[in-house]
């Protein structure tokens, strides 16, 4: 009989890390102040967008 059979655990697939890809438009000048603020920060645009919208989503007020 065989000692003992190991398998790793599979890595996790793409999207199952709790994040989704979305697909957004945005002007020009909209790009280039997130990469402005990319290289002042030393922070990917993938991670300020992250932030600012995290930051923005608890301040905003919905009028009816």
């Amino acid at each position: 009989m065989a000692e003992e059979i190991k398998i790793t655990k599979k890595s996790p697939r793409r999207g199952d890390d709790g994040y989704k890809i979305v697909s957004v438009r945005m002007k020009d000048e909209m790009i280039e102040k997130l990469d402005d603020l990319s290289v002042r920060t030393n922070r990917s645009r993938n991670e300020l967008i992250n932030m600012l919208l995290e930051a923005a989503i608890d301040i905003v007020k919905v009028e009816e």
